[in-house]
């Protein structure tokens, strides 16, 4: 299967690093008697303004862009969006401009509305046209926006929350070819599912491979059966786009949702621990939104001996560092 006959403009470092997390390993073993052998997949590496997985999703999403004529991105997503501040440094990049519509999806204090993504949004040049009560429509809002724009003579191109369509999702398409093709015959993967891109791109990769490896979705906003659904029509949608469809099977979508807590950025205990074990032990950083709860369930995974202890288990970082910067109050 191949990616070079889709718009593509390169933006990510790679392929990312696969590390083994030796240290966390070894204390987990002492605590836990099934416990797999633990690697990192390091797409908190891509480059682009400290990194994370929405970089592969916007070299296809910026390339149709660029090749439609664009000259402004939109986007959306919730105040401390890693995909937003992503976006932002991609249409950096290429030199477009970036509109942004963030949702307030949750009320904190002023380091979570200005400090983090939000101040590196500004940095690399982006408008925060809008700051929307939870619940709006985004999609239209962004449409709506998009219209204003073509009739001051701009080129808008939308790109949906969190870059999941299946355009974007070839990013996770090429991530999968990293993993089937990597030096270390992995069982699993898991991951934070939230906007459903990443799994799904994973998914429809991973199934035109024929491969063996299984991906955990853990998820930060929603209920097992909605999220499981939401990635199998993307799955489905993006298999179909690169020439397999129907290669995903329902089967295949395998999501864990307690760990969700109060909802997308409520912070948990468990995020909270998650957070700093891997800090302490592996000097690696997560994020408070979406990591750093996918990292809670595997931890909690582990601790229910889902896995055998001969499985080589992948946690593919996502990226989401600087969000760290909007949750101080949390950590502190």
């Amino acid at each position: 299967m191949q990616l070079a006959r889709f718009d593509r403009y390169r933006l990510a470092h790679l392929p990312t690093p696969l590390e083994p997390l030796e240290r966390i390993t070894a204390t987990l073993r002492q605590e836990y008697p099934r416990v797999p052998n633990l690697w990192i997949k390091r797409d908190d590496c891509t480059g682009l303004a400290t990194g994370g997985n929405k970089t592969r999703k916007l070299e296809f999403l910026v390339g149709e862009a660029l090749r439609q004529g664009a000259d402004t991105l939109i986007t959306q997503g919730a105040t401390q969006s890693n995909h937003a501040r992503q976006t932002a440094a991609a249409a950096a990049h290429v030199g477009m401009s970036c509109k942004l519509l963030l949702e307030k999806r949750q009320e904190r204090d002023a380091e979570y509305e200005e400090n983090g993504n939000v101040l590196l949004d500004r940095l690399v040049g982006a408008e925060i046209v809008d700051r929307l009560p939870a619940g709006t429509d985004m999609q239209t809002a962004m449409e709506e926006l998009a219209e204003k724009l073509r009739a001051d003579g701009k080129r808008p191109y939308v790109i949906p929350g969190g870059g999941s369509n299946p355009v974007g999702a070839l990013g996770y398409v090429g991530c999968a070819q990293e993993l089937e093709t990597a030096p270390l015959a992995i069982d699993w993967v898991v991951q934070a599912t939230g906007s459903a891109g990443t799994q799904a791109g994973l998914l429809a990769g991973l199934a035109s491979l024929n491969s063996d490896i299984q991906v955990l979705g853990v998820s930060v906003r929603q209920k097992e059966d909605v999220q499981a659904k939401l990635v199998h029509d993307l799955a489905e949608r993006t298999a179909a786009k690169i020439g397999v469809p129907g290669a995903v099977s329902a089967d295949a979508v395998r999501v864990d949702d307690r760990w969700v807590g109060g909802g997308y950025g409520v912070p948990t205990d468990a995020m909270v621990a998650a957070v700093r074990r891997l800090a302490d032990t592996e000097g690696i950083l997560l994020d408070p939104v979406y990591t750093g709860k996918g990292f809670a369930g595997l931890l909690g995974n582990i601790a229910e001996g889902r896995f055998e202890p001969d499985d080589n288990v992948v946690f593919l970082h996502t990226g989401g560092s600087a969000g760290l910067f909007g949750y101080r109050s949390t950590f502190e």
